[in-house]
């Protein structure tokens, strides 16, 4: 269990976090709405080098930043009600893609996510504190 009580520190997490990224994960994040996911995934890119905007991809459903050590592929599967759904926008390119796949509300696509996704939990702990911890870590 980590403690982020910061935007700073979310985004500093995903970026030490990079360096340990060799491409073809997929990273399915939880958490409510305000949680901290997208703070997380621009901190991410940072690392894997990406300099442009990093921004939630809430209605283009995915923004790839490319321009890194790796591509980065940001998924957000909130306004997504199906499985179905997302096939239809081809969400199969990204599982695995080539780079890293970040899904957000991945709970709507359980089903087609592949063998060895990395599931983390982000919780609000207070207005300004998120407990993120890894599924399956103690």
């Amino acid at each position: 269990m980590i403690i982020l009580n910061s935007v700073e520190v979310a985004q500093a997490f995903g970026e030490r976090w990079a360096p340990d990224l060799k491409g073809g994960e997929v990273i399915a994040l939880s958490g409510v709405l305000g949680a901290g996911k997208t703070q997380l995934v621009k901190g991410l890119a940072r690392g894997l080098g990406y300099r442009g905007q990093v921004t939630s991809p809430t209605f283009t459903l995915v923004n790839e930043y490319i321009g890194g050590r790796l591509p980065l592929y940001h998924i957000d599967l909130y306004r997504i009600k199906t499985a179905e759904e997302a096939i239809a926008f081809g969400i199969e390119d990204y599982l695995p893609g080539k780079g890293v796949t970040v899904i957000e509300w991945p709970e709507r696509i359980e089903a087609l996510l592949p063998d060895g996704t990395q599931h983390w939990d982000i919780q609000v702990a207070s207005l300004t504190e998120r407990v993120i911890q890894r599924r399956g870590d103690a």
